[in-house]
């Protein structure tokens, strides 16, 4: 699986985050609300140091990942990450 994220997304989560070099941000399957490819699953963000990362980037510094524990939830599909500019805040898309 591929992780992707955008410039102006990762600007998003240096400021909204307060996240500095170093730090990390994970990708993972929450309980509850929707997505696009789990019913009953939505996908949630946190700030935490990875244990068993199934797939990595790294932008400005800062790790993004998603566990191996969480790879069930994308069944396949890469994330990509960008800012809506619409909305200013960041959206997923989920590719197969």
């Amino acid at each position: 699986m591929n992780l992707t994220i955008s410039d102006e997304a990762v600007s998003w989560y240096l400021d909204e985050m307060n996240l500095h070099p170093g730090d990390h941000v994970r990708f993972y399957a929450r309980y509850g609300g929707s997505s696009k490819i789990q019913s009953g699953f939505s996908l949630g963000i946190d700030n935490e140091a990875p244990f068993n990362p199934a797939t990595t980037t790294e932008k400005n510094g800062i790790t993004f990942y998603i566990e191996e524990d969480d790879l069930w939830f994308f069944d396949g599909h890469d994330l990509s990450v960008y800012l809506n500019d619409k909305y200013g805040e960041p959206d997923f898309q989920f590719d197969k």
